[in-house]
């Protein structure tokens, strides 16, 4: 596998992550209307991804390959909480 080979693999690995940390931080704010945002859209998105990426990573090491279902819903519970927490201001 060459070295574009597996930019592209780190890539559409990424690719989930980064759809919901963007996803989230646009509605996050919309959902909890009462609530002050803490941070910025950026920074919310940012810090959703990575939360993303590190529960795909533990995923990984965990299973031994990508795209288990489990890996996907830490996913999506570690980004949905980082942005629960970035919304209600880090209190």
């Amino acid at each position: 596998m060459g070295p574009l080979d597996q930019i592209i693999l780190l890539i559409n690995f990424c690719a989930p992550a980064l759809a919901v940390g963007v996803i989230l931080a646009l509605v996050g704010p919309w959902l909890m209307k009462k609530s002050p945002v803490a941070l910025g859209f950026i920074a919310q998105a940012a810090i959703n991804c990575v939360a993303g990426v590190l529960a795909l990573g533990l995923g990984l090491w965990y299973f031994g390959n990508d795209g288990k279902m489990a890996s996907y819903a830490a996913m999506v519970i570690l980004a949905t909480t980082s942005q629960w927490l970035g919304v209600r201001g880090w209190r």
